[in-house]
């Protein structure tokens, strides 16, 4: 029996987009807000945020490179640390949601709508930070099309990230009109995709065969793994300024079960990490093991382990997952530590000066690689926050983000 696909026209698609619920809101509606002490600090840190965005974009514009520090020893700098922050809580998020709307388990419904919502704010961050790193991101998107670079990991990265956002906007849409069905298809569709490219972004990095201490298969199961504890800490973190920390008792279970598979997880990575570091330093490699130990004499190393793994893993063995006042505190510091492992990331993969790059003959390499970022740089990271933050506070105002059935 011959099957036909239906086509939509243009009108069916403008009017599935026009039934789509949300609030008829203004400008000034989107500016005001409950005057509390917190919401005009959260005002005003936004705006201060935008505010060095538009800084950083017109040093770059003015200046374009040389407005960063980065060099041809360390061509990677914190643009890309930022950008992959986002997109690795995107994909966080995403996981976190589909938990609900994609796999079924009815208790994680109270949070699908706003974490695929908050997938889709930060891969925008994410975007918007990196379209400064790359220079001319338009011809960027031009090229990617007419002459896709197939054995490249960073056009794959690209493209499938472009559809991943492209299907979490339509899972998002469906959700909204409280489309189960369709929400699940899209946002199964969109989860392998998230995972194929995150999994890749981790290839970027394993794919380096002249850096060493990064070359490998770990970091694309790593990258998923980390994604995985990240959503987990913003979810904690959406749910606590939601409820202003009183949480109902569905909420609380959600949270507590979530805390539940968060110190598996934390456990997971702290054996990972463990391991990769005895690995590095077995056998004394040259370019590894001494990469390696200068790791572990780093201080944003270890900013890293205690905040995004100690801390967390105390808290949650502790009270059995259940404290989750304390665990909101600890996410908002869990945050701050996986900025941390994204940052070490990059850098840590940079340490080592490659032996290229000797100036001259009987001139040495230097035995390792500095770099702070410049001005530029730090304003355009913390612009990408503000970003987040502004796109997510106009969603609550424009969606309703909770559960349907909460309500």
């Amino acid at each position: 029996m011959e099957q036909t696909v239906k086509k939509f026209s243009i009108k069916e698609i403008k009017e599935f987009i026009a039934s789509i619920p949300y609030n008829k809101i203004t400008i000034k509606d989107i500016l005001s807000f409950e005057k509390t002490k917190e919401n005009k600090i959260l005002a005003g840190v936004i705006a201060l945020l935008l505010g060095l965005f538009i800084m950083g974009v017109l040093m770059y514009l003015l200046h374009g490179h040389h407005a960063y520090n980065v060099t041809r020893e360390h061509p990677w700098g914190l643009l890309i640390a930022v950008y992959i922050f986002f997109v690795v809580s995107s994909t966080g998020l995403c996981i976190v949601g589909s938990l609900g709307d994609v796999f079924g388990f009815k208790d994680y419904m109270l949070i699908s709508k706003r974490a695929i919502f908050g997938s889709i704010v930060t891969i925008l961050s994410g975007f918007a930070v990196i379209a400064f790193e790359i220079g001319h991101p338009v011809t960027m998107l031009i090229y990617n099309i007419v002459s896709p670079g197939l054995r490249s990991a960073i056009w794959w990265m690209g493209t499938l990230y472009g559809l991943y956002l492209t299907f979490m906007i339509i899972e998002f849409m469906f959700l909204l009109k409280n489309d189960m069905k369709n929400a699940r298809t899209f946002g199964l569709i969109g989860l392998l995709v998230g995972l194929a490219a995150h999994s890749n972004l981790g290839g970027v990095f394993g794919f380096l065969n002249a850096r060493t201490i990064s070359n490998g298969v770990f970091y694309p199961t790593y990258f998923i793994l980390t994604a995985f504890i990240t959503g987990i800490f913003i979810a904690f973190i959406m749910m606590g300024f939601r409820y202003k920390l009183n949480f109902t008792k569905e909420v609380q279970v959600m949270l507590s079960n979530l805390a539940k598979i968060q110190g598996l997880l934390i456990s997971i990575l702290i054996f990972f990490v463990t391991w990769k570091m005895l690995t590095d330093i077995y056998g004394g490699m040259e370019n590894r093991s001494g990469v390696a130990i200068h790791i572990l004499g780093s201080w944003t190393f270890w900013a890293e382990v205690i905040l995004a793994m100690l801390i967390p893993i105390y808290i949650i063995l502790k009270s059995k997952g259940d404290d989750t006042k304390k665990l909101f505190y600890a996410s908002l510091g869990g945050m701050v530590g996986i900025f941390f492992m994204r940052y070490n990331l990059v850098h840590d993969t940079q340490l080592k000066p490659l032996q290229m790059m000797k100036t001259e003959q009987y001139q040495l390499a230097p035995q390792w690689v500095h770099y702070f970022p410049s001005a530029a740089e730090i304003m355009i990271s913390l612009g990408g926050l503000g970003i987040c933050l502004a796109l997510y506070y106009v969603g609550t105002k424009l969606f309703n983000l909770d559960s349907d059935t909460h309500h």
